[in-house]
């Protein structure tokens, strides 16, 4: 594939051009997730309206779309598929809140606080259950075996990142493939299927995988370093989550890694959950900060990112691989 000419950061980058390319498609692939996500137990579609509902920028549904569009595909494959894609990613989130005892979401009460833990995962599982369904309606073997290992990889990175929690002897090594796993998987799997619905051969497949793959690893590092960083306001993510959970983020891994003995004693007992006050938390960023752990986070999210843009570089130029570049462009632009 050819060379790239990189841009990043561009920090007028926006979703605009994929809003614009997907707008028409995104319409029918909502239409099937509101189609989809009714039951006749009302707590269900309640439950699951409250997320969906809760706005999220729909990053993967649309990679979906601009990836057929990329190659041209003119079918309807591509939108129950994308609606599969958003239903794995809710159901994910469901599950994650759960875990992690968040109390906001976007923004708003996450769905586990207004309706409860148990319906949060069993609405989880029901979604779960539906983009199984949509598969299977698809009826290619080779959809299923993409998106149903996505799903299982994105399991095996929640867990790791599970065990990974208050370790702070956890390397970078081991947190890229933790987000590899628990993020990046789906955005591969996304762009993937694109490639199998338009017919097109194992290579094309791989560039739509790599684009995705490395495009979901940035967008990761950046919402790990958006955490961290002191110049940004609240997002709809409670600020400071990570740190209180004691999730080994970069931003953590780089400040430990390259902190003195009494930075790291504070870090010991950040980590071990017993210093979690607002005023803990203002130590903690003001000592990323020193290090400059959030501007070299956001510098190795970069770097996936013009990996990504490589992928699709041999691409024809046109309105989809532009949209796309752009995308990448505003995942490591953003503040938010």
């Amino acid at each position: 594939m050819t060379a790239t000419v990189h841009t990043l950061p561009r920090s007028d980058a926006s979703l605009a051009p994929i809003l614009a390319l997907t707008a028409d498609g995104m319409n029918h692939v909502n239409a099937i997730i509101l189609d989809r996500m009714q039951s006749k137990i009302p707590l269900i579609p309640a439950l699951a309206g409250h997320l969906i509902a809760g706005g999220g920028k729909r990053m993967r549904p649309m990679l979906t779309l601009a990836s057929a569009a990329l190659l041209e595909y003119e079918g309807a494959r591509h939108y129950k598929l994308a609606a599969v894609v958003e239903f794995i990613h809710t159901a994910t989130l469901l599950h994650d809140d759960v875990v992690d005892g968040s109390d906001m979401r976007r923004g708003k009460q996450a769905a586990n606080v207004v309706f409860g833990n148990p319906a949060a995962v069993l609405v989880g599982d029901f979604l779960f259950s539906r983009s199984f369904e949509l598969m299977t309606e698809d009826g290619s073997l080779r959809v299923l075996k993409i998106l149903s290992g996505a799903s299982a990889i994105i399991a095996e990175g929640e867990v790791d990142q599970l065990t990974a929690q208050r370790q702070l002897e956890t390397s970078e090594e081991r947190y890229l493939q933790i987000v590899g796993a628990k993020t990046a998987a789906l955005f591969a799997a996304a762009c993937r299927i694109a490639a199998v619905v338009a017919e097109r051969d194992a290579k094309i497949e791989q560039a739509l995988d790599d684009y995705g793959r490395n495009l979901g690893i940035a967008f990761q590092l950046v919402d790990d370093a958006i955490d961290y960083d002191s110049e940004v306001a609240e997002s709809g993510k409670d600020k400071g989550d990570d740190f209180r959970d004691g999730k080994m983020t970069l931003p953590v891994i780089l400040a430990y890694a390259r902190g003195s003995e009494d930075e790291r004693a504070f870090w010991r007992e950040a980590m071990s959950g017993k210093r979690t006050s607002d005023e803990d938390l203002a130590h903690a960023i003001s000592l990323i900060a020193r290090h400059d752990a959030v501007n070299d986070t956001r510098e190795r999210a970069k770097h996936f990112a013009n990996r990504a843009i490589d992928a699709i570089s041999g691409f024809p130029a046109n309105p989809a691989r532009a949209a796309m570049i752009e995308a990448v462009q505003f995942a490591v632009a953003r503040r938010f």
